[in-house]
């Protein structure tokens, strides 16, 4: 039997159709390289993308997670920019928006030289945020490529916090590529790993 667009039909895994269940946002998504540097997000829009972070779980509820956004050209945003590596710098500039990712390494009110959890839990809040992204039609791409401790200065971040990562959040460009392998996935994700 022919397809719809008149060719052969081909089988279908198990895997194709557990990829076609999952919601519309999860399956688009993917990380740009190249941003629409003429597109501006408002100060509105950054509100709701760190009310989705704020909504994230997080072990005893200890939200140990905070956040830095510096929109494009806004007071700070230079002295971010001045802060990354060569290899983020050319796209990340482009995007409207960089959202320094921090995690609270220390708990207040308790005895614990750190929190164990509060990566894992800064992660969440920054999944949270990018599937916000990526239902208002944005793009995100998380990086590390940046001088951790001349950031760490610029921003004045206490010893009992550390910037763990940048989210660069804007437009794909229109004509942004996709990199090799964006839709590929691992076969499995369980452990042991095959």
């Amino acid at each position: 039997m022919d397809d719809a667009t008149g060719g052969p039909r081909t089988a279908r895994s198990p895997q194709d159709e557990v990829r076609d269940a999952l919601l519309p946002v999860l399956r688009r998504r993917w990380s740009p390289r190249e941003f629409d540097d003429q597109h501006v997000l408002d100060p509105g829009q950054v509100e709701l993308l760190l009310e989705a972070a704020r909504w994230a779980p997080s072990a005893g509820n200890s939200q140990p997670w905070a956040f830095r956004p510096a929109l494009r050209d806004a007071p700070g945003w230079r002295g971010i920019v001045d802060c990354l590596a060569g290899s983020s710098r050319p796209w990340a500039r482009q995007a409207s928006l960089l959202m320094v990712n921090l995690s609270h390494v220390y708990v207040e009110g308790t005895d614990w030289q750190f929190s164990e959890f509060s990566v894992y839990d800064l992660g969440q809040a920054v999944a949270h945020m990018t599937i916000q992204a990526h239902s208002m039609g944005l793009a995100c791409r998380q990086f590390r490529a940046f001088d951790l401790e001349a950031l760490t200065r610029l921003l004045d971040v206490p010893p009992h916090w550390q910037i763990t990562t940048i989210t660069a959040i804007g437009m794909a460009a229109p004509v942004a590529p996709r990199d090799p392998g964006t839709g590929v996935r691992v076969p499995s994700v369980t452990w042991p790993r095959e």
